[in-house]
């Protein structure tokens, strides 16, 4: 698997931003297929840090409806990137 495939884009949520900014921790949307280790190099090499801790979970769709139909939104999975201390990820640098 290409390392652009894996990483799909940032999750900046307010508990991820929080995250970021005191615990040095990256939180990514990835492909379901990646693993840790994938996903560990991946970071490693598109932003030239040292990945000390990858932690994923794969996040269930939700139930969606609008008006009277309804179904699921897509299964998901999401991963927790700890960089080592002095390091940083510029999250513009993502590529497309």
């Amino acid at each position: 698997m290409n390392f652009t495939e894996v990483l799909i884009s940032p999750i900046l949520s307010e508990k991820s931003v929080i995250a970021k900014d005191e615990q040095n921790r990256y939180t990514f949307r990835v492909n379901p297929a990646a693993n840790k280790t994938e996903i560990r190099k991946a970071v490693e090499t598109l932003f030239k840090v040292k990945v000390s801790a990858v932690r994923t979970a794969n996040i269930p769709g939700k139930l969606h409806r609008v008006g009277r139909h309804e179904g699921y939104r897509s299964d998901w999975k999401k991963a927790i990137v700890t960089v080592k201390a002095g390091q940083k990820i510029d999250m513009t640098d993502l590529p497309k």
